[in-house]
């Protein structure tokens, strides 16, 4: 893709003066969501100031008492509790989402040690402040837990201010990857805005069984061609190690677009945990949070996470993540985050972004490759510098490392300097791997691997990095289920036998958490390769494993909410358009609106469902967000 001429200056946006050398498109987003959330982040950016007042008034302990203090302190090795009450040093809180459940997080286990023994040779003192709960979707698709996957998210952001609610400390080290788990450490850190934070995360797994091999035995299962075992083999070998699960799907997409924003070390994403730079950038990680610290001690100005995250911030993820055909997910996630930092970030803005931002990537399943393949082939380094030299990424930001994205342009070297630290060197001028990860100049799209829809059904989602162009549009008669369980009965009892658009409604946030329907792919990939034309429109979620079968999803209003979905009834024709950008019920609007609305099925109750009502009750739209917190 070639970069529009240099556009003529913008409005100035809350954060300076623009960068000229910034896409004409980009820099017209940029501005519109500072201009439409100054109010919103003015308010935000005073509760930062009264909490930086707050926090200087305790660094000169004059805030809590002595008892406060003695209670805070009363569990730290002698060393530590001599230091930070007689010099004082900078403390430093640690939230971990380690478990053993994740094996994206089961290497998490002995960081805490590590940056409390690296923390100290930098004059800083480090507790672990909280744990976070975090649940595995790879383990709980399909069945019920599922249903507490979205929520868990908020649950994670109030467990994190929960540890951070201490006031004890001057920065916070956010141990996480997966799914829910980043964007919840990351919510709930914002409270938290006039503090610096640093993503400490743990790498992905080596490659196993690959992505294609695993797809094509569980289509073969769907067909009743493979038994349960060898299923479960073939899980198995691509599940294999600790690390995080090699496709390209919500967790890899989270760690992409914290390097993107400049919340973790340069390179941190995709190095596995047995890599020997892996422990290397857990201290180099807690060696910076030393220094930030102190610059925040200091008074330095833009010293907290939530003064870094400014509107150019946030363009630069959802950049990074149109570019890499990221995870669907996210279109909740980082509207939220928008929301928690002051910003109002809309699924528009991440259109008109898709429309301007060339796909570089193809990565499963958007293709054949996995994250360890994308950063052998050149990586973070190289996709940043080659958005930044297409004026489609900000450069002048604010990062753990400082102004300015220039080091995250740079790759991190194989081995340590002379002194064992890590090195970083040039990123590849030419791409190591170009049936994988492509230069702006010559990319696998022109366009970014979303869109939204909109129509008499509502607004949608649709991933369309890997559907194929003569499946991006279809009209078709509807097939209406109330579930992905009876979906894939259907499909069993050969019920598809035409084109059809699957609909699968009451799968929204209030109707039962908005569960990911990834059961439903194999079935629905079955359906294209016999040839018949299908879609899914869905109010739920399909997640980074939405693939070749084009699916609009997070549909709103969702069907609970009264939305469209719940009028539609089997044989109405719908049209999918893609490339119109369209989601159309061709039913004649006065009998539409004669039509009484499904009810929606009672909520279910045990595994713990039960406990999210208040949830369910007072979630916002998925065009906001689906949080509990913003509207």
């Amino acid at each position: 893709m070639t970069s529009e001429p240099r556009p003529p200056a913008p409005p100035i946006a809350s954060s300076g003066t623009p960068d000229l050398r910034v896409n004409v498109a980009v820099a017209r987003v940029t501005t519109a969501i500072a201009t439409r959330s100054q109010a919103r982040r003015a308010t935000y950016l005073e509760k930062l100031a009264s909490q930086r007042q707050h926090r200087a008034e305790r660094l000169a302990r004059q805030r809590l008492s002595a008892a406060n203090l003695a209670h805070g302190y009363a569990a730290l090795p002698s060393g530590d509790k001599l230091r930070v009450v007689s010099e004082p040093v900078p403390m430093i809180g640690i939230v971990s989402a380690y478990n053993d459940v994740l094996s994206a997080h089961q290497p998490m286990a002995e960081y805490p040690a590590v940056i409390k023994g690296e923390l100290r040779r930098h004059a800083a003192v480090a507790q672990f402040a909280g744990g976070v709960p975090a649940m595995c979707d790879g383990v709980t698709q399909g069945q019920p837990g599922m249903e507490l996957s979205l929520f868990s998210r908020d649950v994670i952001a109030m467990s994190t201010a929960v540890a951070l609610s201490h006031d004890l400390y001057d920065g916070a080290m956010l141990l996480g990857v997966c799914d829910k788990i980043v964007p919840g450490l990351l919510l709930g850190a914002l409270s938290f805005g006039h503090l610096p934070a640093i993503f400490v995360p743990a790498g992905p797994m080596p490659s196993g069984l690959s992505n294609k091999e695993k797809a094509s035995v569980r289509k073969q299962h769907a067909q009743g061609k493979v038994p349960a075992r060898a299923l479960l083999e073939a899980e198995m070998a691509a599940y294999h190690s600790e690390g995080t699960c090699t496709f390209y799907g919500t967790a890899n997409s989270n760690q992409l677009l914290l390097e993107a924003m400049g919340l973790m070390l340069p390179g941190a994403a995709f190095v596995q945990p047995n890599d020997s730079r892996r422990a290397q950038l857990t201290r180099a990680a807690a060696t910076r949070m030393a220094a930030l610290a102190k610059q925040a001690q200091a008074g330095r100005e833009k010293a907290g996470l939530g003064e870094w995250i400014d509107e150019r911030v946030l363009v630069n993820a959802i950049v990074a993540l149109l570019a890499t055909g990221g995870s669907t997910n996210h279109t909740m996630h980082w509207v939220a985050i928008a929301r928690a930092a002051g910003f109002e970030l809309t699924w528009q803005d991440i259109d008109a972004l898709s429309q301007v931002t060339p796909l570089l990537t193809r990565l499963y399943p958007n293709g054949d490759a996995n994250v360890n393949d994308f950063d052998r082939a050149g990586g973070t380094a190289f996709l940043f510098r080659e958005l930044l030299a297409a004026g489609l990424m900000h450069d002048d930001v604010e990062t753990v490392m400082g102004r300015g994205m220039a080091l995250y342009t740079q790759a991190l070297a194989a081995k340590a300097d002379a002194a064992g630290a890590l090195a970083y060197q040039p990123a590849p001028t030419q791409s190591g791997d170009a049936s994988l990860l492509r230069p702006a100049s010559a990319p696998f799209s022109a366009e970014g691997g979303l869109r939204v829809l909109a129509g008499n059904l509502g607004e949608a989602v649709i991933k369309v990095s890997a559907v194929a162009p003569e499946h991006r549009v279809i009209t078709a008669p509807a097939h209406v289920f109330d579930s992905q369980a009876d979906v894939i009965a259907a499909f069993k009892a050969n019920r598809f036998e035409r084109d059809a658009v699957v609909i699968v409604r009451f799968q929204g946030p209030r109707a039962c958490g908005m569960p990911e329907l990834h059961q439903l792919t194999p079935a629905l990939s079955v359906l294209l390769d016999r040839g018949i034309k299908v879609a899914l429109v869905t109010d739920g979620r399909m997640s980074g494993a939405s693939g070749r079968v084009p699916a609009a999803i997070h549909v709103t209003p969702e069907a609970a909410a009264g939305g469209g979905l719940a009028r539609v009834q089997d044989g109405d024709v719908v049209t999918l358009d893609c490339d119109r950008g369209t989601l159309r019920l061709h039913v004649d609007a006065d009998v539409l609106a004669g039509r009484n609305p499904a009810a929606t099925p009672a909520a279910e109750s045990g595994w713990g469902r039960e406990l999210f009502t208040v949830f369910r009750d007072n979630v916002a739209d998925a065009n906001v967000g689906a949080s509990v917190f913003f509207r």
